[in-house]
């Protein structure tokens, strides 16, 4: 059993949708993001005084709520790294003789098929 299907089958796949949720609310608030202070910034080529002042208003306010649901998604998708990183933690401490049977194995085929294309090369 790898540590990835350790990590996946002691939560699954909450880990994965949760990062993957995140990623898409983070795109997705930088698209909406984006595409209202285009609009603001049309709006308000015009504007002069009062007018003016209270579309930066606007444009300050839809910075703050970006920041502040783009920093809400980063801690979800560090929060969900840290446990990964935690449960990888343990599975190496409850079994190091297995991660250093599969790290020797994924080295020796790697130095093999590298070896197979630098002949391969030299011919």
């Amino acid at each position: 059993m790898s540590i990835l299907s350790h990590t996946a089958k002691t939560e699954p796949g909450n880990t994965k949708d949760k990062i993957h949720e995140a990623s898409v609310d983070i795109t997705n608030e930088f698209k909406s993001f984006v595409s209202d202070i285009e609009r603001l910034v049309k709006e308000t080529a015009s504007l002069t005084g009062d007018d003016l002042a209270q579309a930066k208003i606007k444009i300050n306010q839809r910075i703050n709520a970006a920041k502040h649901r783009i920093s809400s998604a980063s801690d979800t998708v560090l929060a969900q790294a840290q446990k990964t990183a935690a449960r990888t933690n343990e599975y190496v401490h409850e079994k190091p003789w297995a991660i250093i049977g599969t790290s020797a194995v994924v080295s020796f085929v790697l130095g093999m098929l590298l070896g197979h294309r630098d002949e391969n090369s030299a011919k």
